[in-house]
């Protein structure tokens, strides 16, 4: 009951005291007058001043200080302070109870208001200095109170018109644990999720008594989910062997093993806190978790995987690393495919033990560190061991001892180094190749000077013979032997990537087909070519003599590949040249790391003899590779394919075609050369290299060769064409003879490579004289390779070795090409 009412029921008494009092003072003057009228009269009298007084009643009387002099109505105020979760109290300035919600009646009663509380002594003096200090600053601290049981915390405000009453808000400590809510979440949805992964859990009280468990639980344990698990002794649901493992006890030992994970639900910050040396900490209740022990690493009961550990082997199939584990006698248990082929094993089956896999050297050495670890303390290591597919690469082998997972004693890591392995030999043959190339590029070099000189002479000797002289067939065969020795130079650089290329626009029907009937008569008469070609096929630019040298390498190797198959030089066979385009777009469906997206055109020869074994296909391009029989292969046939294609810009790939019943039917080169857009540049270049060829006019040329054979050919090829020649042997002779005289010189011819000045640098001192003088340099090096290094403007070129027309129309063209400009 609260105020409102209480005032109520005293108006109410009040009220019947006075009608009492009424009729018994009307009994007393009609028994004293014995006269109705006079009763009558006081009765009336009675009534019209008890009008009187009700109406006066219903006037409110008007406060001191109070401009409206209105009652509080509290029972309003009762109904907007009512709170359920704090007790809310208006006291006036003699710490009356003026008003309250009905959580202050619960919690404190109704007769006694602030500080006057049913609290200890320690909250009554602090309730009273709240008090003093709300009247006088008009608010206090707040302050916390106890009873026995509970505690709050308390404040005070001063409010009101006058500021003559106080309002208390009282609110509730409440102590919040962290880890209450655990058990309700056990039985409902945690739990459920708990259970759907095969995890049986209980929150279990410190005397072993479960508090809460999920429906797992209760259907491992009573063998229904429904079953009531509060009040039930944790360790009477389980049971354990001789080998303390445990096993739920309605299941006995034809369940599966239990893994018991207890994990107290305490604060492990505020337990360490709390604790007291000497004194046993604070128990607390737990959780305990009960997993199959099949789940997990330890899952293995023996060399076949049961239950969960057939998920657990086929995650560590997945994994790259190299796994497996022995049991505590060094028998295999289990080996992952990484495993597997990091050890060489080509079969599923594996060998009893682990030493199995290794040479026999180290077969003791691997026993005794199996044993050790699998018997000895937990820890871990490594061994350096030679496996038997691999007897000469040792390689490290990771051991670990385990304690816990069931069977398993030993982990074994190997590392799979098949890829690391192949790259060390990537890396060391293209360090090969390139100390290769270098040797033959500057034997190429050397050589070419050697054979420019010959060949030059022979040149100028069938000058003064005619065909039938004595001297003139065996002229022809030292030029024939020359030329056949500079095809060899080529095949070097073209090998070494320095060979120098004379690019043209062409299309690559055209060169099949220029080249076809000398094809036929390789091939011979067994063996049928077909050709065949796309449409729209995009041009490309390259050397037109190189692609038919890439042409006739490719199918006399198809050819001997043919023959070798079977039935010698009488096999019959099949090769075919065929024209593809490829767009960009399908470069990019192929997702090739290799080839960039754009256009090419793609040159494919395919033979019918039989395939490439897989053992060699990353070998067909090196250097002096073959697999011919000694004396008939030089081993530079695909290399030489392989040098004038990538120096060309392109790419080739070699793979074995397959029929259609899926067997190998013989070898597949692909050839990728980029598509080239003709531009007006490329039709203007094309014109003025035919007018050129045209010229006929003289011209002082300044000869510049360290080599005297060399710089003697040049010198009379030159003159006989009527220029007029001025020589020297090195570039500073060079040099100064052309500071004697600048103006005079149309023309210089300069070897590239010389001692002291080279010819680069002696053109540079030239063009700071005549910026505009055309040079052209001789070298047995690749043009692309010397115009990378040599930034000059205007520069021409011309390859050794070189004839004496060669020459004559470079020089000439250059000429020509000056005058028109």
């Amino acid at each position: 009951m609260n105020l409102a009412n209480l005032q109520e029921s005293r108006r109410l008494v009040d009220g019947l005291a006075v009608a009492a009092a009424v009729l018994a003072s009307v009994a007393l003057i009609h028994y004293a007058a014995q006269s109705a009228t006079v009763t009558l009269a006081f009765t009336g009298g009675l009534v019209v001043l008890g009008l009187v007084a009700f109406v006066a009643g219903r006037i409110p009387a008007q406060a001191p200080g109070d401009a409206v002099g209105d009652i509080p109505d509290w029972s309003v105020t009762v109904a907007a302070i009512e709170r359920p979760d704090l007790a809310i109290a208006i006291t006036d300035r003699a710490n009356r109870l003026v008003c309250a919600n009905a959580a202050f009646e619960v919690w404190f009663g109704s007769r006694n208001g602030p500080p006057s509380l049913p609290v200890d002594g320690t909250s009554s003096e602090r309730l009273t200095r709240l008090v003093r200090a709300a009247w006088r600053d008009g608010k206090g601290e707040a302050v916390t109170i106890a009873d026995e049981d509970k505690s709050w915390t308390a404040d005070a405000v001063r409010a009101g018109r006058a500021e003559d009453y106080l309002i208390w808000r009282i609110a509730p400590v409440i102590r919040e644990d962290p880890f209450a809510a655990i058990g309700t979440q056990i039985g409902g949805l945690l739990g459920k999720v708990l259970g759907a992964a095969g995890i049986a859990a209980a929150v279990v009280a410190p005397d072993g008594v479960i508090k809460a468990g999920n429906p797992a639980l209760a259907r491992r344990a009573f063998g229904d989910e429904t079953a009531r698990m509060s009040g039930q002794e944790f360790v009477q649901l389980l049971r354990s062997d001789e080998r303390e493992r445990i096993y739920f006890a309605r299941e006995g030992k034809k369940g599966s093993p239990q893994t018991l994970v207890q994990v107290p639900l305490a604060d492990p910050e505020k337990a360490a806190r709390e604790r007291v040396p000497g004194k046993a900490a604070a128990e607390a209740p737990s959780l305990m978790l009960l997993i199959d022990a099949g789940i997990g690493l330890g899952g293995w009961g023996g060399s076949e995987p049961q239950g969960q550990s057939a998920q657990l082997q086929a995650l560590l199939e997945q994994l790259p690393l190299g796994l497996a584990a022995t049991d505590r006698d060094g028998h295999f248990l289990f080996a992952n495919p990484a495993f597997r082929r990091a050890a060489g094993l080509e079969s599923e089956e594996l060998p009893p033990y682990p030493s199995d896999l290794v040479v026999a050297r180290d077969k003791t050495a691997m026993s005794d560190a199996v044993r050790r670890f699998g018997k000895g303390p937990a820890s871990s290591g490594d061994i350096a061991v030679r496996l038997r597919h691999e007897p000469d690469d040792p390689v490290s082998l990771g051991l670990a001892g385990v304690r816990g997972l069931g069977e398993a004693a030993v982990l074994l890591s190997l590392a799979d180094t098949s890829e690391e392995a192949r790259l060390k030999r990537q890396v060391a043959q293209a360090t090969k190749m390139q100390a290769v190339g270098q040797l033959a590029g500057g034997v190429a070099h050397d050589f070419n000077n050697v054979l420019t000189a010959i060949i030059g002479y022979c040149d100028l000797m069938l000058l003064r013979h005619t065909p039938g002289d004595s001297d003139y067939d065996d002229i022809q065969q030292i030029k024939a032997n020359s030329n056949r020795a500079a095809s060899l130079t080529r095949q070097l650089l073209a090998f070494s990537r320095q060979q120098t290329l004379q690019p043209e626009i062409i299309q690559l029907p055209d060169i099949l087909s220029e080249v076809s009937q000398l094809l036929k008569r390789l091939l011979g008469a067994k063996i049928t070519l077909n050709v065949r070609h796309d449409r729209n096929l995009g041009h490309v630019r390259a050397d037109p003599r190189q692609l038919e040298q890439v042409i006739i390498n490719l199918a006399v190797n198809a050819r001997d590949a043919i023959q070798s198959s079977g039935g010698g030089e009488s096999a019959a066979g099949t090769l075919t040249f065929a024209t593809r385009r490829v767009e960009a777009k399908d470069i990019r469906r192929m997702g090739s790391e290799i080839i960039p997206a754009g256009d090419y055109t793609v040159l494919i020869a395919e033979d019918t003899g039989g395939g490439i074994p897989q053992a060699i296909i990353g070998k067909l391009f090196e250097p002096f590779f073959t697999t011919k029989e000694q004396g008939k292969g030089t081993g530079l046939g695909l290399s030489t394919v392989y040098g004038i294609v990538k120096q060309t810009g392109g790419f080739i790939f070699a793979s074995n075609a397959k029929g259609q019943d899926g067997k190998v039917k013989g070898a597949r080169f692909t050839i990728y050369l980029p598509v080239h857009e003709l531009t007006a540049d490329d039709v203007k270049k094309a014109e003025q290299v035919e007018a050129a060829r045209e010229w006929s006019g003289g011209g002082t040329i300044l000869l510049v060769e360290d080599e005297d054979m060399v710089r003697a050919v040049a010198e009379r090829a030159l003159a006989r064409q009527g220029y007029t020649i001025v020589t020297a042997s090195d570039g500073d002779e060079g040099l100064e003879a052309f500071r004697d005289d600048p103006d005079r010189f149309d023309l210089i011819v300069s070897d590239v490579v010389m001692p002291s000045m080279d010819g680069p640098a002696m053109a540079r001192e030239v063009r700071k004289l005549r910026p505009h003088l055309p040079i052209i340099f001789m070298s047995g090096y690749a043009e692309e390779q010397l115009r990378s290094q040599i930034d000059i403007e205007n520069m021409h070129f011309i390859p050794k070795p070189f004839s004496v027309q060669q020459i004559g129309e470079k020089v000439g063209g250059v000429l020509r090409q000056r005058a028109q400009s």
